[in-house]
């Protein structure tokens, strides 16, 4: 499936209209409708990226590289990509969340 027409699907997926889209990754509305139709071919990595966050799925699925279900990434590429967004204080507190989330689950499996 070509990216213009994933863009339309995740975004309808995700119940975004093409404003409110537009509005979350800091595009116009035509830009974004551009990218839908296919006027518009080769959105910059920092559009991208904002589409691929708020649309939570891979730049690559996104783009149609990745078609094989089995090698789908799942929502931690794009919980990855938005921890470049917070604080260091922010990723030290989720860093001790999820060495806290293992060592619960190690404790559950014996």
């Amino acid at each position: 499936m070509s990216f213009a027409a994933n863009l339309k699907k995740y975004r309808l997926k995700k119940g975004y209209s093409l404003q409110g889209l537009a509005d979350l990754v800091g595009v116009s509305k035509g830009h974004v409708w551009d990218l839908e139709t296919e006027r518009a071919k080769n959105p910059s990595l920092e559009v991208l990226t904002k589409l691929s966050t708020h649309l939570g799925v891979p730049i690559a699925n996104l783009v149609g590289e990745d078609v094989d279900p089995a090698n789908q990434a799942d929502d931690s590429l794009v919980m990855f990509r938005e921890l470049k967004t917070l604080s260091e204080n922010d990723r030290e507190t989720i860093r001790i969340m999820m060495e806290r989330l293992k060592a619960r689950s190690s404790e559950d499996n014996r």
